[in-house]
């Protein structure tokens, strides 16, 4: 019985924080983003963006994530997409950590 308190209460600590099942890769990616673009865009699970030309990460979906060149424009600097936003150039580590971590916290929308 203990056991299994124990395991759910692993489970529901899980749930509640999502950045616990995150590998060291996304880890790394994440904490980029969160010192470059979290004064501008929600770069978590949750929330709203701080900026309201600035959309969450978690909304980027297959449309910028899943290409190819996605990683490699990181790499070659992304151009500023509103007024308010400055240039940034990853090297390639960066990139793919980057990359990988906004694919962990993609929200799928939901089927009717």
């Amino acid at each position: 019985m203990r056991m299994q308190a124990g395991l759910g209460l692993v489970l529901l600590c899980t749930m509640i924080n999502p950045s616990h099942a995150l590998d060291s890769e996304q880890k790394r990616g994440k904490a980029l983003l969160q010192s470059l673009c979290s004064r501008c865009h929600a770069i978590g699970p949750t929330g709203a963006s701080p900026h309201p030309d600035a959309p969450p990460f978690r909304t980027f979906g297959d449309s910028k994530l899943y290409d190819e060149d996605f990683a490699q424009r990181l790499q070659t600097g992304l151009s500023t997409i509103h007024k308010d936003m400055p240039s940034f150039q990853f090297d390639r580590p960066e990139a793919e950590a980057v990359v990988n971590y906004l694919k962990a916290i993609q929200v799928r929308a939901k089927r009717r």
